[in-house]
């Protein structure tokens, strides 16, 4: 039976993919997902654990906490913020920022054409990385967390070996 692994946009599960590809006869799928369906994606159990971008509602859910990223501000290459090494949100209110319901691909297009700012996780910024886009860091904006989470009710001998990985746990080592 395949084991399958959500991940959040931005998120990077590789070196964990590799070293369950290493140990488990099991299959590994890898499932890109959006913010929007990571929690849908897990508790429908279309996938047996997500990488996630918090928050979460995390009602029946057990997460590990694995890493946080820095807030950044994506914006045209020429825009006079990049004179800056950092920005805050003061910086920023003159731009235009309401990107509901616009593709990933599409706000970054309008930001390369000269057109307001993109606020993201800078493993976002640097997915959609183009030439005539750049970023800086938000210095007043919290940062994202990334987990790993997993339905309570799901605790297998798969979803602990999977967290033994995460966990840096070798093929020899025990919980």
């Amino acid at each position: 039976m395949t084991f399958r692994l959500a991940f959040v946009t931005g998120a990077t599960p590789d070196k964990w993919a590799r070293t369950w590809r290493e140990r488990q006869r099991e299959p590994l799928e890898l499932v890109p997902v959006t913010q929007d369906e990571q929690e849908r994606a897990l508790r429908a159990g279309d996938v047996d654990m997500a990488l996630v971008r918090q928050p979460v509602d995390r009602d029946g859910l057990h997460l590990i906490p694995l890493y946080e990223e820095v807030a950044v501000a994506v914006m045209n290459v020429e825009d006079e913020l990049t004179l800056l090494d950092e920005v805050t949100t003061a910086d920023l209110a003159d731009s235009h920022q309401a990107w509901d319901g616009v593709s990933d691909a599409d706000v970054v297009a309008t930001v390369g054409a000269g057109t307001g700012v993109w606020v993201v996780p800078m493993s976002i910024a640097r997915l959609h990385h183009r030439k005539d886009v750049t970023y800086r860091p938000v210095t007043d904006v919290e940062p994202t967390r990334v987990g790993l989470a997993w339905l309570v009710d799901h605790d297998d001998e798969r979803v602990q070996t999977f967290i033994g990985i995460v966990r840096g746990r070798t093929a020899r080592s025990s919980r």
